[in-house]
């Protein structure tokens, strides 16, 4: 077996709403219903501009097939992070102060990489790369 790509990333949001705005407004990421049988206010699915689905956003008090406790105490539990290929550097910090976010900038000029840490509203770390094309 091979795989080909990600396919999507899960997260349970301590607010489905917050978080479905924070990583459009950020990320350019479209939000969208789930299929018929979820409720729009238990499921939000974020696709990218190519239509590609990105983000999984389950409210916590939806019913999931495997469950298992997470908490958003600590920032991101066992994943370290969640890497997103991005473009317009300049243009996310100013996204970023806008919104008063914490983040910090990893400086790999050197090697044709600017990257920026920054966590999500359910304190999922997110590595932004840009890299020099």
């Amino acid at each position: 077996m091979i795989v080909q790509r990600l396919d999507h990333v899960n997260i349970i949001c301590r607010d489905l709403g917050t978080t479905a705005r924070f990583y459009a407004e950020l990320l350019d990421l479209e939000e969208r219903d789930g299929p018929a049988h979820m409720q729009p206010d238990q499921v939000r699915w974020m696709y990218d501009a190519s239509g590609n689905a990105i983000l999984h956003l389950n409210s916590a008090d939806f019913s999931r097939r495997y469950d298992r406790d997470v908490t958003n105490d600590e920032t991101t539990g066992a994943i370290h992070h969640v890497a997103f290929r991005c473009n317009d550097f300049d243009a996310m910090i100013a996204r970023l102060e806008a919104r008063g976010a914490h983040y910090k900038v990893n400086d790999r000029s050197s090697s044709g990489l600017m990257q920026i840490f920054t966590a999500d509203p359910n304190n999922v770390l997110l590595e932004l790369n840009f890299f020099a094309d």
